[in-house]
């Protein structure tokens, strides 16, 4: 399967941190999944709401605003400093680009990769061009992913963190309609933890156990990939 993101602790036993470039959805699930493996993770976005939403969810987290395409404010934000910066960012591409340059070239750049999320091929080419050492497509629908929405048709977007856990984004089943968090226990009876609940412009990030799922919402779930194969299907 394609994965768009890949980490544990141990491929990178000297690792300076994380730098979280963007944090929309994508950005978000990624410092999440390292905090959860206890890495050190400085989440930065240019936008002040973005940052405080996060701080919300994620109180001990190291989140600033910072403008990512201008390098003293970078190298004043600590991002040169960390060993693996994540460039989340989708819009606008030329944002993305200059973020990477600016991250790999940078006089005293202790950066040692940069891992890029494109929105095309050119953006890939041009991403790899300035020094992205990967480039990751979570929205790309290639043939090993079309063949799993053929079996799971409620899932929408799947996120890979390694080769045994991911994280979906499934429309809710029938049977969840009009229930609790609480009601279902996903974590007790499938084995799976709820990251984000509701319509898909305007997800719940951590519900709580009280949320009513209602038709048309999404769900959020992480586990094993075979615990995940175990929900209901729409």
């Amino acid at each position: 399967m394609n994965q768009w993101w890949q980490w544990s602790p141990q491929q990178d036993t000297e690792s300076l941190g994380f730098a979280v470039v963007g944090i929309g959805r994508f950005g978000s699930a990624v410092c999440r999944e390292l905090m959860s493996n206890g890495a050190d993770v400085l989440a930065v976005d240019s936008s002040e709401k973005a940052i405080e939403e996060l701080r919300q969810l994620e109180p001990s987290i190291e989140a600033r605003v910072v403008d990512c395409t201008d390098e003293e404010s970078m190298r004043e934000a600590g991002i040169l400093e960390m060993g693996t910066v994540v460039v989340g960012i989708s819009e606008p591409i030329e944002a993305s680009i200059t973020t990477t340059f600016l991250a790999k070239d940078s006089k005293g750049s202790r950066v040692r990769q940069v891992i890029a999320r494109a929105t095309s091929d050119l953006h890939e080419k041009m991403l790899k061009r300035v020094g992205a050492d990967r480039v990751v497509f979570p929205s790309r629908m290639q043939g090993e992913r079309l063949g799993l929405e053929l079996v799971r048709p409620n899932l929408m977007e799947r996120l890979e963190l390694d080769d045994q856990t991911c994280i979906d984004e499934i429309k809710v089943p029938d049977e969840f309609i009009g229930r609790s968090l609480r009601d279902l226990n996903l974590r007790k009876n499938y084995l799976v933890n709820v990251l984000a609940a509701g319509p898909t412009k305007r997800l719940t990030v951590n519900p709580p156990a009280s949320y009513i799922l209602e038709r048309n919402h999404v769900l959020v779930v992480m586990g094993l990939v075979d615990d995940l194969k175990k929900l209901p299907e729409t």
